[in-house]
């Protein structure tokens, strides 16, 4: 049986030059049918939004969301080392807020760790949270929480002062306890530079080559979404959208046509009980294939033969 990974272990992983492998699930299927490939994390992102719960930023989800899947994950991957988010304003109100939210997504959500987007701003309660005993993952680089406040979906670290910073945030965070970083839509130099300069590992999305890990969404590598937007940062691997829309086009088609159920979709029933029920014995089987076909209502609202020969009386 497959061991879920230890935090102990991720870090052996990057001392050793091994890829670590991170994926995203949101639901019970997911994260069993990812678990069963040996996928060595699943995030529980708060891209959830995006993907399954059709908003158009991250920025709605809420904590009562991410404990609500992470459960699901949970239940499907038992034996993997599972991240959640925490969403947006579940942390920088004060320790105390963070602290009591995170101990929801792990007592509720069953989550292994929580990730926060931020960098040196947020470092107190990273180390507050790793104090507690609840492992944290950060988050730099893009952040989908603020995208809003860096002006859209751009890519980061492009400037001296701004890639500092990035080295900086990292640096903190390290300090602070977290067990390691996610790095997004940064540039590869920077990505390999924040990289050689932690002793914890860095998982990037849109992030290069040079990252400890790599973590990507589970809808974008299966294409399962419609329409589909094609990504520079991601490769597909599986057009499952299309597949599910002919699928679903193709049972349509054959209740439309009478193509299903066929006979071999259906329960026969022991014909001397049909006769029983709606016969007796001189009638022929037609005759009691036309009483079955008779709607069902029709056949309840039928007097009995009883009631005929009273006249109705009581």
């Amino acid at each position: 049986m497959k061991q879920p990974l230890t935090i102990t272990k991720l870090k052996k992983m990057k001392q050793n030059g091994e890829p670590i492998s991170m994926l995203t699930a949101y639901d019970y299927p997911a994260a069993k049918l990812a678990e069963e490939a040996e996928i060595d994390i699943i995030l529980v992102g708060d891209s959830l939004g995006n993907v399954v719960l059709g908003y158009d930023t991250t920025i709605p989800v809420t904590l009562d969301d991410m404990v609500y899947h992470s459960r699901m994950v949970a239940r499907g991957a038992t034996n993997t080392f599972i991240v959640t988010d925490m969403p947006f304003m579940t942390y920088h109100l004060g320790k105390e807020t963070t602290l009591r939210n995170a101990a929801r997504i792990m007592q509720e959500g069953h989550a292994h760790a929580v990730k926060l987007e931020g960098g040196a701003e947020i470092a107190e309660e990273v180390a507050a949270l790793v104090r507690a005993g609840i492992p944290v993952m950060g988050h730099i680089g893009l952040t989908p929480q603020s995208v809003h406040q860096l002006g859209g979906y751009r890519v980061q670290g492009k400037l001296e002062k701004e890639a500092q910073r990035l080295i900086d945030d990292a640096k903190a965070l390290e300090a602070a306890g977290a067990f390691s970083i996610v790095l997004e839509l940064v540039t590869e130099p920077l990505a390999e530079a924040i990289t050689s300069a932690l002793s914890i590992p860095t998982i990037g999305i849109g992030a290069g080559r040079g990252c400890d890990g790599q973590v990507l969404v589970y809808h974008d590598i299966l294409q399962y979404a419609s329409p589909y937007h094609e990504k520079r940062m991601v490769k597909t691997y599986a057009d499952i959208g299309t597949t599910i829309r002919n699928a679903i086009s193709a049972y349509v088609s054959d209740v439309k046509t009478r193509e299903f159920p066929q006979q071999e979709h259906a329960f026969p029933m022991e014909p001397e009980l049909l006769q029983r029920l709606y016969g007796s014995g001189g009638e022929s089987q037609a005759s009691v294939d036309s009483t079955v076909k008779q709607p069902l209502k029709q056949q309840l609202n039928a007097p009995s033969a009883d009631a005929v020969k009273g006249g109705g009386q009581s």
